[in-house]
């Protein structure tokens, strides 16, 4: 491997030229508009879920559903936190998130759910979430090295809906088991 060398001058120069550019410098590989509207996609599948989670911790009952309603909350707000991400990257890159309500549902890559019982609740979620752990580690894939920082952002999303698949099914063997 040889010495590390980049022409700080240019960089420098190129940086001032196009400043007003934020974010998106002339190393940037990927098609930036192609990457916002996989973002918005990515978006839409978190605002679902967090309705989804949200739904599903203001209507569980039963003798087992205290555990289960503090992961529903736990995995709203945390899937709330993945979206805000993801919408603040959306304008890092020029683009604009895209909440409106009625393009949300077609575009996310889950399903809202209104199961009413705890089972068809935890089974539903452990599905949505094993579909955005799938749809998430393609979009790593494809990113690869054309844009590291959004491959970072998902790397890290991707990490906690794994958490989140872990937990559902520990709660799904305890109320079935």
């Amino acid at each position: 491997m040889g010495k590390f060398v980049t022409d700080i001058k240019k960089i420098r120069e190129q940086a001032r030229k196009h400043m007003l550019e934020g974010a998106v410098t002339e190393n940037y590989k990927a098609d930036r508009e192609d990457v916002v509207a996989v973002l918005n996609d990515v978006l839409a599948t978190e605002m679902v879920c967090v309705l989804r989670y949200k739904r599903h911790y203001y209507t569980a009952q039963g003798l087992n559903a205290e555990p289960a309603r503090d992961q529903f909350q736990e995995h709203a707000k945390e899937e709330e936190e993945h979206a805000d991400w993801v919408a603040e990257r959306i304008s890092q890159l020029d683009g604009k998130p895209d909440y409106n309500p009625s393009g949300i549902a077609n575009r996310s890559h889950s399903e809202y759910d209104e199961s009413e019982s705890l089972l068809d609740m935890l089974r539903e979620d452990l599905v949505a979430e094993r579909i955005a752990i799938d749809s998430y580690a393609q979009i790593v894939r494809w990113l690869a090295d054309r844009d590291p920082t959004t491959r970072i952002l998902m790397e890290k999303i991707l990490k906690v809906e794994e958490e989140h698949a872990d937990d559902l099914k520990d709660l799904l063997a305890k109320s079935s088991g």
